[in-house]
């Protein structure tokens, strides 16, 4: 285990963002239990609103990934300054992406079903950086050879190549698939030749005089919707808790 922590952690210098992962998970976990709390009426915990303003929780995260950002500017990534650095910037991240709903929509929907979409990006999140942390890299440059690494145009090759199938699947309106996809290309590839959602781009570009294609791709958007909506609707809900409205 030792040895595993040194070679994957320590000497990479992923210390940091391991540090950074913790935090923010463990702030968004708190953050939820206490909102919960606040919103059922128990405990001592209450909304802060000084002379009627109510301070939503992305105001102070705004400020932690300000100090935690360029304290880890200005100190490296070695030392207690850098570990701090992490921890403050995984706390702000962390209270920023509860919101991220809010601002996203530019509204208090925090208990509303579009407030479900904080807990999905931040689910999104919290993976592709543990993927970066088990060494995965963008792009899958990871996969070249020490030898090959060296070579420009192979590197920019594959970049392009797996960026260009990132870009098609976030066309076709698989938003997820194309993020993960920066890290795991199979999963770019995948989302990117399979039929587009019906309201996406692609489909409002190509399937136009398709008729048997738009007709397809509706039906298995149906599918899909009815398989893994209701199951993902009930995780997010567990997570962050079941909206008002």
């Amino acid at each position: 285990m030792g040895h595993w922590w040194f070679r994957n952690i320590i000497e990479p210098g992923k210390l940091p963002l391991l540090l950074a992962l913790v935090s923010f998970v463990l702030t968004f976990v708190v953050t939820r239990m206490i909102t919960r709390l606040i919103r059922a009426g128990k405990g001592p915990f209450r909304n802060i609103s000084p002379g009627g303003l109510h301070i939503h929780h992305v105001v102070p995260g705004v400020v932690l990934m300000v100090v935690g950002g360029f304290t880890a500017l200005a100190g490296g990534r070695h030392g207690y300054g850098s570990g701090m650095a992490a921890v403050l910037f995984g706390m702000g991240v962390g209270l920023v992406l509860d919101e991220f709903a809010l601002i996203l929509h530019l509204d208090d929907v925090y208990w509303s079903e579009q407030g479900t979409k904080s807990v999905e990006i931040v689910i999104v999140t919290a993976a592709l950086v543990a993927l970066i942390l088990g060494g995965a890299l963008p792009f899958g440059v990871n996969e070249l050879g020490p030898d090959e690494f060296h070579n420009r145009f192979r590197v920019v090759r594959t970049v392009g190549v797996n960026f260009l199938f990132a870009l098609v699947a976030l066309f076709k309106g698989k938003g997820r698939m194309a993020v993960i996809g920066v890290f795991v290309p199979f999963v770019a590839l995948f989302g990117a030749v399979r039929l587009a959602r019906p309201n996406s781009p692609w489909a409002k570009r190509f399937y136009r005089r398709r008729p048997k294609a738009r007709a397809k791709a509706k039906v298995r958007a149906f599918r899909h919707d009815r398989r893994w909506n209701g199951l993902r609707r009930r995780v997010n809900h567990v997570i962050g808790g079941a909206p008002t409205h």
